[in-house]
């Protein structure tokens, strides 16, 4: 066990504070930290990338589980007291200065990763989409552990029929299985945030259906976009969609909020 001065400490040391522009909140309980780097499994020497670091707070509960760590931080600030975990942690840290929507992770890490990250609020949902994106499947991750409001996470693991179902649910829920795996008081951050929060655990399935990550985007993106409205208004802006709920058997009254994973899917195979 690596002794390490308390972050709180390390914080006041390099005069580090939360940047609401790039939506950072800092959490300092250790067993809350360690509970979250619990949520993935057994991280015994397996690879693991984490987004906004920040000064450290998850990034020590991922090393104390035995991960290696490859950490993208684009604050400056933070560099130095994540510097010092490295040098804390030798071979088991890595800290790439960067934006991490302008990162090619797979390339990164160059191996199979989980994804274990308080995401900074302003880039969470575009990293999910990202990552559950893309026509190259099964993914290189082998699971996503991310911090979200807890409205956002709700919206993940929605199920249809209610307000909260959306185009993020569809996807999460086609490429994955989804849990809502721990909600955290906006009490645990510094400072705290207006919001509460949650984590939200994925981990990717077997897809055999022929179905185009990108068609099923743009299904989703115009359906749920006029979301009160039938589906043969909401899809008429998208060749082929209506006739091909016809082909389906999926009535064109209906709404997208009332479509399932599974009938969305089929209708991006129908136009695929």
């Amino acid at each position: 066990m690596v002794d390490l001065p308390p972050l709180r400490d390390v914080i006041a040391r390099h005069g580090l504070s939360a940047s609401k522009a790039l939506g950072q909140n800092f959490l300092f309980d250790a067993q809350l930290l360690d509970r979250i780097a619990a949520i993935p499994g057994d991280l015994q020497d397996q690879a693991v990338l984490e987004i906004g670091p920040g000064p450290g707070g998850l990034t020590r509960a991922l090393l104390k589980a035995g991960a290696r760590v490859t950490a993208i931080e684009m604050d400056k600030r933070c560099l130095p007291a994540l510097a010092e975990l490295a040098e804390a942690y030798p071979g088991k840290l890595r800290v790439i200065e960067g934006d991490a929507m302008k990162v090619d992770h797979a390339e990164l890490m160059g191996e199979t990763f989980a994804v274990v990250a308080n995401l900074p609020y302003n880039v969470g949902t575009a990293l999910l989409v990202r990552w559950l994106g893309g026509e190259s499947w099964p993914p290189q991750w082998t699971s996503l552990t991310l911090m979200f409001q807890q409205e956002v996470a709700q919206r993940i693991v929605a199920k249809e029929g209610g307000s909260a179902y959306g185009r993020l649910a569809v996807l999460a829920q086609w490429r994955g299985n989804a849990n809502l795996a721990m909600k955290v008081h906006r009490s645990a951050f510094t400072p705290p945030p207006k919001v509460m929060s949650a984590i939200v655990h994925v981990t990717p399935q077997d897809m055999t259906d022929g179905v185009s990550a990108r068609t099923l985007e743009r299904l989703t993106e115009a359906a749920f976009g006029q979301r009160r409205k039938m589906l043969r208004q909401s899809l008429k802006g998208m060749p082929g969609a209506v006739d091909a709920l016809a082909q389906v058997g999926i009535a064109d009254t209906r709404r997208a909020e009332t479509l399932s994973v599974d009938e969305f899917v089929a209708l991006a195979r129908a136009l695929s």
